[in-house]
């Protein structure tokens, strides 16, 4: 507060001082009537409160000059309020595409080489796929779960399985399955009694997943257009395969079994069905004598199917085992069980149609 608000006059007396001849009031006397003084604060003086408002506008208005645009068409940057999303994560393919390639292409040349040059040496082909299956599937279900199905009959009844398919069809594999099923059960008796029934139930099951299935194929080179009969089986099945691939991984959203194989989509089923159907046709059309276009579309439909389902199987035994790949023997590729998961159980749809169309050859 100033002066003023003591009710002194400026220059009246020393500073402080009643005037001459005033009442003295309140508590500037005592009950004696001495004349009691009591020393003024001394208070800062305190600008004006208008006067600081406006002072303080000004600054603002010049702060807001000097911190503004420098050019009158420049708008002033507003602070982000949130911060922008980060961008989406691009897809990405789960394996080594380049060895996938080169693999497959190398795993083609094989096949046709071997197929159009000596049908024998083809089965020889099928033959080693087949012991090589049954070797990852045995040595994973030991490490896994501790299941010791026999090597040994399993390899020589598979191998044997394939040729007697090839040489007697469909009685010379019923007859060479039989025997090895018996094989295993003996084999297995030379050891420890502990696990005998999940162990020779393994080795069953076995013998019917890899050779059983793979005898199908020589069987459909048993018919006079045999080769192209294979052939036509490879190509729906790699054109399933890589129609699924295709489409799921550009436009899939839709899971197709999440609890079996989470990277499989429903749009996936949908394109390896589509392109197996178009090259059905084509296959049917031009390399199989007396086919029809319709019946490839029928046979794509098929195919496209069974290799999905012979593809979710392989990936449910292997979440029960806990893996990813069956092997690692073929780069891009994990084993040769991981190449035969959709091939096994589409060879006996394939024979079976064939035959249904145009016979047994």
């Amino acid at each position: 507060m100033n002066d003023s608000s003591w009710g002194a006059p400026q220059g009246a007396g020393y500073r402080g001082a009643p005037e001459m001849g005033a009442a003295p009031a309140g508590p500037a006397y005592d009950v004696h009537g001495a004349q009691q003084t009591r020393p003024m604060p001394i208070v800062p003086d305190v600008p004006d409160a208008g006067r600081d408002a406006d002072d303080r506008d000004d600054r603002n208005r010049d702060a807001a000059r000097v911190s503004g645009p420098l050019f009158r068409d420049e708008k002033p940057q507003e602070p982000m309020s949130t911060p922008l999303p980060p961008p989406p994560p691009k897809k990405r393919a789960g394996r080594d595409l380049r060895a996938a390639i080169g693999v497959g292409v190398a795993l083609g040349a094989l096949v046709a080489g071997s197929l159009f040059v000596v049908k024998a040496v083809f089965v020889g082909v099928v033959v080693l796929a087949v012991v090589v299956g049954l070797w990852e599937l045995t040595s994973r279900l030991k490490e896994r779960k501790g299941i010791n199905a026999p090597l040994v009959p399993l390899a020589v009844g598979g191998a044997a399985m394939v040729v007697a398919g090839y040489v007697r069809e469909a009685e010379g594999a019923w007859v060479a399955m039989a025997l090895t099923a018996l094989a295993v059960l003996v084999w297995r008796m030379t050891e420890p009694p502990e696990g005998y029934l999940k162990d020779v139930t393994a080795g069953v099951f076995a013998v019917f997943y890899v050779p059983f299935l793979a005898t199908f194929v020589a069987m459909m080179l048993t018919a006079d257009d045999g080769a192209w009969r294979v052939l036509t089986f490879l190509l729906l099945t790699v054109v399933s395969d890589t129609g699924a691939y295709a489409v799921g991984w550009r436009f899939g959203t839709h899971k197709l079994a999440p609890r079996i194989s989470p990277g499989k989509t429903r749009e996936g089923l949908f394109g390896a069905v589509g392109f197996a159907m178009v090259a059905g046709a084509l296959c049917m059309e031009f390399l199989i004598d007396g086919g029809s276009w319709w019946q490839g579309l029928l046979m794509g439909l098929a195919v496209a199917a069974s290799a999905t389902l012979g593809d979710l199987g392989e990936s449910m035994i292997k979440r029960d085992l806990g893996i990813k790949d069956m092997g690692t023997l073929l780069p891009g590729h994990g084993g040769i069980m991981d190449r035969l998961d959709s091939l096994l159980p589409s060879a006996p749809v394939v024979w079976l149609l064939l035959v249904l169309f145009v016979g047994s050859g």
